[in-house]
């Protein structure tokens, strides 16, 4: 009986892409790839075979102003940028080191499971770039303003949009 197996490979830093096709039993191996080089027009895709394209996902940049002003009365902001619809919002945050949780949430948080409520942050812009509040998120933010999320279960894009969310982390006091 033959078995058939596939692996996707990408990388985006040339977009390129590699298809892996392994077919055991016959012992064919096919390899198919398709490069675009960084210096090629303003086209973003290679003419790849087979209709595999090689564009770049659509990004989120996304700003994190931090729970309390600094001494000169402005806010920390903290930057950072995600592939859309690839992630939460709570594992870009850690991912980028910018701290999320207070001192209770840091020592009495759920890790990312949503039962807790300590990863709450203030969506101040970009909110139409984020999936829509969950069952979780109604239950923990029922009296909450709309603007308010669960870090942990907003994904951050839809795999197609791109544009910039702003992110408020809200102080532990406030939750």
């Amino acid at each position: 009986m033959a078995s058939l197996g596939f692996n996707l490979g990408f990388t985006f830093s040339n977009a390129q892409i590699q298809q892996h096709r392994k077919v055991s039993g016959g012992g064919r191996v096919r390899v198919i790839s398709c490069n675009s080089s960084s210096s090629s027009s303003s086209s973003s895709q290679a003419s790849c075979p087979q209709g595999i394209s090689a564009a770049t996902p659509p990004e989120i940049e996304l700003e994190f102003f931090g729970p309390k002003p600094g001494s000169d009365g402005s806010y920390p902001v903290d930057k950072a940028k995600a592939v859309s619809g690839d992630k939460l919002l709570r594992s870009i945050m850690q991912d980028n080191k910018i701290e999320l949780y207070a001192a209770y949430g840091k020592v009495m948080n759920c890790g990312g499971g949503g039962s807790c409520g300590t990863c709450i942050v203030e969506i101040l812009d970009g909110r139409d770039l984020l999936n829509e509040r969950t069952d979780t998120e109604y239950r923990y933010l029922k009296k909450k303003p709309e603007s308010w999320r669960l870090a942990c279960q907003t994904i951050v894009g839809n795999k197609e949009n791109s544009g910039k969310v702003v992110v408020q982390r809200i102080p532990q006091w406030k939750k």
